[in-house]
């Protein structure tokens, strides 16, 4: 089938792992994705947890294009409203002007923490996110070296300005999401760990596709496999995705309901809090890869971006292997540029 695998890894601190160790998984991750064939591999950021050791992508993008030859390294994503785009189009140029041709720059709307460490990365300014559009259109242009003529910082350059330009992603949940990135014209990724309703999944891959007909549209899937399905079964367990919902009309996703409960609570506004299974996708390999190739044509993806939540590490980077596109003998299609 014509779509091609990536790895989305969180640095999740597991089985008693120090923070240091946690990130060095992250590189020996990076480094095994790159022998396995697949696409591409991002890290996350999150905030003031001590479940994930990624707080700073561009930090440890850079690390990782060291200590990697030929993947395509990248965020999955950059939080943009808590940063300039100026000086994000800065950092992400003087990456691909280090590895032409090899970085990623995905965008995230959320806040990637609770409201206090919001805060603390916009301490000294107030930003709800509500100017997104606006900030994600700067940048690409910024990107572009193309800022035009009625901006008001018409003339401005990122520099230095790379030969080969990062590739800019969206990343988001919604319809709404999926047609900003298809009129803006850049590649899209839909979070399905986050939200498993087909239906909308369904309705972001059409308003993608109007909008930008041969663009990219990836999805993030939670995915786990194992050599049986028992297995897979046992080791995905009763996961819970657990969110809140802000009487502002904000829904998040949180990991617990103590953090979920937090959340509401340092929101300042009324919430409620609720818990949903966890829509993994597990069994063997063949299970899987016979599940993505209906997505693939019946949602028009063009990569799946795989993230496994289990807490278990051998375990955990056995289902990479065992998904790999050199396991599935996939027939990889050229990265996206």
């Amino acid at each position: 089938m014509s779509y091609t695998l990536g790895i989305l890894d969180q640095s999740p601190i597991i089985e008693d792992a120090t923070n240091e160790q946690a990130l060095q998984n992250t590189v020996a991750l990076a480094q095994k994705a790159e022998q396995l064939g697949y696409s591409r591999f991002w890290v996350s950021e999150h905030h003031h947890t001590d479940t994930l050791a990624g707080t700073s992508p561009e930090v440890l993008v850079s690390y990782l294009l060291a200590k990697t030859k030929t993947i395509n390294i990248g965020s999955g994503g950059v939080m943009l409203q808590h940063y300039s785009p100026f000086k994000v189009a800065e950092n992400f140029h003087v990456l691909a002007s280090l590895e032409p041709g090899r970085v990623d720059l995905g965008i995230g709307k959320a806040p990637g923490g609770l409201p206090l460490s919001t805060k603390a990365l916009q301490y000294g300014t107030i930003n709800k996110g509500e100017d997104f559009e606006q900030r994600l259109t700067f940048l690409q242009h910024l990107l572009e070296d193309a800022v035009p003529v009625e901006h008001a910082l018409h003339g401005v350059q990122a520099t230095p300005i790379p030969k080969v330009k990062p590739s800019l992603f969206l990343l988001g949940a919604s319809p709404q999401s999926a047609t900003l990135a298809g009129k803006l014209g850049i590649s899209f990724v839909f979070a399905r760990f986050i939200n498993s309703d087909l239906e909308v999944l369904k309705e972001a891959s059409e308003a993608y596709r109007t909008h930008h007909p041969k663009g990219h549209f990836a999805i993030s899937i939670a995915a786990l496999a194992a050599p049986t399905k028992e297995e897979a079964q046992d080791l995905v367990g009763d996961q819970k995705i657990t969110k809140v919902h802000l009487a502002s009309g904000r829904s998040l996703t949180l990991n617990s309901v103590e953090l979920a409960e937090k959340f509401g609570q340092e929101s300042g506004e009324t919430f409620t809090v609720q818990q949903y299974d966890a829509d993994i996708l597990y069994g063997t390999p063949e299970d899987i890869k016979e599940k993505l190739d209906v997505y693939h044509t019946q949602y028009q993806i063009d990569e799946f971006i795989l993230h496994t939540p289990v807490l278990k590490a051998v375990e955990r980077e056995r289902s990479f292997e065992l998904l790999s596109p050199v396991n599935l003998h996939l027939q990889q299609k050229e990265t996206v540029r």
